[in-house]
């Protein structure tokens, strides 16, 4: 079964941290560019970071830039998202998002699969 599992989340304090992992069973995340979103209660998905599958171009959303640090390690097939100074408003459930395109830039099919989500909750 291939999967995507989410770890890492949790209530943590205000200017505390955390370190999500999204680590993949039943298929490589090598070939993937891995996306981590984010959705508040009442809010839309959020993009929130973002690394390629050479892992040489990560990206970040405003909200979390100067603050965060996207890595992978394609040995243990896991990507991680590390989130400094926590703030109430990044309490949310973080999704991570695979994807990858086989063929050539004018023909190609696309495989993508979302993990289930993990709850961080940002309070004193």
């Amino acid at each position: 079964q291939l999967q995507l599992v989410e770890s890492g989340g949790g209530l943590v304090q205000p200017g505390g941290f955390l370190r999500l992992s999204c680590a993949a069973s039943g298929f490589t995340l090598d070939r993937y560019d891995i996306s981590w979103f984010r959705q508040a209660p009442g809010k839309e998905r959020e993009k929130v970071s973002c690394i390629s599958s050479s892992g040489g171009s990560t990206t970040f959303a405003d909200s979390v830039k100067g603050r965060s640090t996207i890595s992978r390690d394609n040995a243990k097939n896991t990507v991680y998202l590390q989130m400094n100074s926590l703030k109430p408003e990044d309490t949310a459930v973080y999704y991570c998002y695979a994807r990858t395109r086989v063929g050539s830039p004018s023909m190609y099919r696309e495989y993508d699969r979302w993990g289930q989500g993990t709850q961080v909750t940002v309070s004193s």
